[in-house]
């Protein structure tokens, strides 16, 4: 799955055009490495987002092309 997808299907942020802006400003990485939105995301991989002055780590547990709001946070956990 797209990392953009992602980030907007898991909630971690709302919109996928956001999402695609992130990326383009380079405050989205994914295993170290700074990604573009069309990076493929895998279960185990580390996404750390900038937001501002804090930053977000995650590791993705599930790719699911849909959720329900109660179960986007089962897609990832916490790091």
């Amino acid at each position: 799955m797209r990392l953009d997808k992602f980030l907007k299907v898991s909630r971690l942020i709302k919109r996928r055009t956001v999402a695609n802006e992130a990326c383009d400003a380079g405050r989205v990485s994914v295993n170290g490495q700074v990604a573009k939105a069309s990076v493929k995301v895998k279960v185990g991989d580390i996404i750390e987002i900038q937001f501002g002055t804090k930053t977000v780590k995650v590791e993705v547990l599930d790719i699911r092309d849909t959720t329900k709001k109660d179960e986007a946070g089962d897609l990832f956990k916490y790091l």
